[in-house]
């Protein structure tokens, strides 16, 4: 890859290591189409969230709401609460976490061990309330009014699509401006939108595939509860300020079953990405056959598979919640198979 994209040999902190994430070509067509998963993992706490916490921050001190000593309030299922805790602790504010359990394990894990403060919202909520809704008005709560705090608000924050705009230029340095079809998943459509947005200004036209769990409602119903965390948006919850319909060219809805099948499948290929990723990478798989020959595919792959070795990848937890479906992931495998023979 070019230079820009190499990380620089020593660093003096963490955050310096967010960025220039590898391309990795996963499945090729017969006609030279083919599907490039960019791997957010390798950023600190191996994810794509690192980089709007960063940003988030960054317009936090920029508009004078967060001062030294300061404290970070958000709501989050993980990914997005690990970000702030690393930017919280190179930058000496405490962060304070709204969770549910509901979240992976190893997530609330890790943000303990990385100094949040962890604040629960009652399981039990009256009329089976969302949980995701719950979080935003009680981390709204904790913030208001409080000195020297900001809630970072995630969903509506302009600075987390901001944070994405590295991701294009990444993306682009390293195809030299050649890219037709970006796919990604769509939570606060930070990512997808400001990436999506920023190659277009900076290749040309390019189609924008959004992917969201079947149960989401960003893309319509019917709403109903589902397992992929950290993206989509369930019942009661508003779409995030940052999806930007008029520049999604298409929207899709990908089940748990083929999402987490699409996970399994692909670890036998010696990778381990998330659940959501797997959704975003199915619907690729689904379309890279159709593209025009000789096509370039990137999928956004948000976040890696080790967070999820007690869900996705365990047979036990995947057949309690009825989503184990070894002959879905045969027909991926067998597809992958097929479009790896071709590299």
């Amino acid at each position: 890859m070019p230079g820009a994209l190499q990380r620089p040999a020593v660093v003096t902190r963490v955050s310096d290591l967010i960025g220039r994430t590898p391309l990795l070509e996963l499945a090729v067509t017969e006609t030279g189409s083919r599907l490039l998963l960019k791997l957010e993992m390798f950023n600190p706490t191996g994810t794509a969230k690192i980089r709007m916490a960063r940003a988030m921050v960054d317009a936090a001190e920029a508009g004078g709401q967060l001062r030294a000593g300061g404290r970070i309030v958000e709501s989050t299922s993980g990914n997005t609460g690990l970000g702030l805790c690393v930017i919280a602790a190179e930058r000496g504010y405490t962060f304070t976490a709204v969770v549910d359990h509901h979240a992976a394990a190893d997530k609330l894990r890790a943000m303990r061990a990385l100094g949040a403060e962890l604040v629960y919202v009652d399981d039990d909520m009256p009329g089976g309330a969302l949980h995701t809704a719950a979080r935003e008005e009680h981390a709204e709560a904790m913030a208001r009014g409080a000195d020297n705090t900001v809630f970072t608000e995630q969903h509506n924050n302009p600075a987390n699509g901001v944070g994405y705009l590295p991701v294009a230029h990444e993306i682009a340095e390293a195809l030299d401006g050649r890219l037709d079809v970006l796919v990604g998943a769509v939570g606060t459509g930070g990512c997808l939108c400001g990436t999506g947005r920023e190659l277009r200004r900076l290749i040309g036209d390019l189609t924008v595939i959004g992917v969201e769990p079947e149960g989401s409602i960003a893309f319509g119903g019917p709403a109903h509860d589902y397992h992929q965390s950290g993206t989509g948006t369930p019942e009661g919850a508003e779409i995030g300020a940052l999806v930007d319909f008029d520049l999604i060219d298409e929207g899709v809805k990908v089940g748990d079953v083929a999402a987490f099948a699409t996970c399994r499948a692909v670890a036998r290929t010696g990778l381990l990405i998330g659940g959501s990723a797997g959704g975003v990478v199915h619907a690729a798989l689904t379309r890279l056959p159709a593209l025009p020959p000789g096509s370039t595919m990137v999928a956004l792959v948000n976040d890696g598979g080790e967070k999820y070795l007690d869900t996705v990848f365990d047979d036990d937890w995947m057949r309690r919640h009825g989503l184990l479906s070894p002959g879905t992931e045969r027909e991926v495998e067998d597809r992958l198979t097929k479009l790896r023979g071709n590299r």
